[in-house]
């Protein structure tokens, strides 16, 4: 069974949502349209294990990770067709390839990390870019191990980082809550989730009945940054959308955010800090 659509109606956090919500395997496929001018500019393939991405590529000749292993040179047959015919035939079908090196000591916790980092953290910025085009899910695809690091990070976490780290909204302006709502929390928890400082602040006002035309009036913030943190918020699945009738007008009083977060955390471009911060929630994939 596959599920198709178009991403002019369903936006990538919105498919990401459903494919972790409903504990998804298989594959996800995004077309981008032609005119879409992306840094790759061919389709994307995204493995997804019961709601998490193990693995991502541009084709599927199956030889993605494999290029990677062979461009950092950390094992003695640099030749990526030659790497690729010896460790297909050595890596157990069951197991993936990243975690099989390891047992073998020939690769460390680091260099797996890297590894996912460069083949499914950096492309995700690039897909959350597209304008437009076509998303295919086929369910229970078999997972090709040989892509697979073994290392897996949940959809929504993927879509809160995908996010963050746009460059340009202008693909999703049209998704952007309006100024006038309020937000309401949906988790009666503290979010378990590496929010930065602002997203923090924004989150302290959930439940307050107040606009986000006022929270950025409080935060002292541009509103469109808040509608954006908002659109994250609601995105991975923290907050809602609430309308007021009449708007509360008592200030919360906003706390520091958790200890270990920092404000140069929040930027529109790659953080090397955020992203070792943030490899300690990949999560090993079972094999």
């Amino acid at each position: 069974m596959c599920i198709t659509g178009s991403l002019a109606d369903f936006s990538l956090p919105q498919v990401f949502w459903l494919l972790e919500t409903g504990h998804q395997s298989g594959l996800l496929t995004l077309h981008p349209d032609d005119r879409e001018q992306t840094s790759s500019n061919k389709a994307y393939y995204i493995w997804v294990y019961r709601g998490n991405l193990v693995g991502m590529a541009n084709l599927l000749d199956h030889q993605g990770l494999v290029s990677l292993i062979a461009q950092r040179r950390w094992l003695k047959d640099s030749c990526p067709s030659s790497l690729f015919a010896k460790l297909s035939r050595l890596c157990p079908q069951h197991q993936p390839l990243g975690s099989y090196l390891k047992k073998q000591g020939i690769l460390t916790n680091q260099q797996l990390k890297w590894l996912f980092q460069a083949q499914v953290l950096q492309p995700i910025y690039d897909a959350f870019k597209l304008k437009s085009g076509h998303f295919r899910f086929d369910h229970n695809v078999p997972l090709p191990t040989i892509e697979m690091t073994g290392l897996s990070i949940s959809a929504t976490l993927a879509t809160l980082i995908g996010l963050r780290n746009l460059p340009s909204w202008e693909a999703l302006a049209d998704q952007l809550p309006d100024p006038d709502i309020g937000l309401a929390s949906v988790v009666n928890v503290k979010p378990d989730y590496p929010l930065n400082d602002l997203e923090w602040q924004v989150w302290t006002y959930t439940d307050c009945m107040v606009s986000l035309q006022s929270i950025a009036q409080y935060l002292q913030l541009p509103l469109k940054t808040v509608q954006q943190i908002a659109f994250r918020l609601i995105a991975i699945g923290l907050a809602e959308e609430i309308f007021l009738e009449v708007e509360d007008n008592f200030t919360p009083t906003v706390e520091s955010p958790s200890a270990g977060l920092h404000k140069d955390s929040y930027r529109e471009t790659v953080s090397y800090s955020f992203l070792q911060n943030l490899l300690g929630f990949l999560v090993p994939k079972a094999s």
